[in-house]
């Protein structure tokens, strides 16, 4: 129990301890210098504000929160079998991934319009925003760690004459799980940006429809709730899939 108790102090309490170190001064900040609430709210303006909205609060957070989750389950259906056939065909590599670099350069906000065009004015054009900012690090993370494989795997299968297959399935696909994992942590805060760029565009929910309209109502508070909301939806979801990591790959996650 004991032992326990220390893991758990020594994994959450400088994080812990930073955040309310960041609390203090930003309290200390609005007290001692007399900083207006719509420049600089206090953390008490900021919770009383949520405390204000908590009926209103549920409901935009779920929408950013399904918008989040469907567009990062998009991302994973296709970035993954994507990076897959990427590995496995030199061709297809050689054509697709210049294509994929050049949609990565393009601003999300930029295509986030096109978006509403194609798909109408809804929840779809949010998840297609979602899926287009998550998708680059997924395809390029699990291409990258398909492609790494120590040689002297690759040789010990091919003297047992395994097939391409059974060489994708016994050792690449298992050597490629740290990498798939690192990409999708790095997906899933991606996501949450992106459905708040397409909230920005064009949406009447949400947390950054809510962010908007708090902003030019110069509801500073409100604005400071939403993006505490935001960035704990991201760290949950991060924390959820290191967890996962730890299930299906322990070996790849430090103590």
């Amino acid at each position: 129990m004991l032992r326990r108790v220390t893991r758990i102090l020594r994994l959450y309490g400088p994080p812990a301890a930073a955040i309310l170190a960041v609390i203090f001064a930003w309290h200390a900040v609005t007290a001692w210098f007399g900083v207006p609430g719509w420049l600089l709210p206090s953390p008490q303006a900021v919770i009383a504000s949520a405390y204000e909205h908590r009926d209103l609060l549920p409901k935009h957070t779920s929408v950013t929160l399904i918008e989040t989750l469907l567009g990062l389950a998009v991302s994973l259906v296709v970035g993954v079998p994507l990076a897959i056939v990427v590995v496995w065909s030199p061709f297809l590599r050689r054509s697709v991934y210049p294509l994929i670099l050049a949609l990565q350069s393009v601003p999300k906000v930029a295509l986030a319009p096109l978006f509403l065009i194609w798909v109408g004015y809804g929840m779809p054009s949010k998840v297609l925003i979602v899926a287009s900012v998550a998708f680059f690090p997924i395809v390029v993370d699990t291409a990258t760690g398909l492609a790494i494989v120590e040689r002297d795997l690759l040789d010990m299968v091919r003297v047992l004459r395994a097939s391409t297959l059974q060489t994708f399935l016994k050792i690449r696909i298992p050597s490629a799980m740290p990498y798939f994992f690192s990409g999708t942590k790095v997906a899933v805060t991606l996501a949450v940006i992106g459905a708040v760029v397409g909230e920005f565009v064009g949406s009447d929910v949400g947390l950054g429809y809510l962010i908007l309209v708090s902003g030019s109502q110069l509801n500073t508070a409100m604005v400071f709730v939403s993006l505490v909301i935001l960035s704990l939806m991201g760290a949950i979801l991060f924390e959820m899939v290191e967890a996962l990591q730890r299930i299906t790959c322990p070996w790849s996650v430090g103590e």
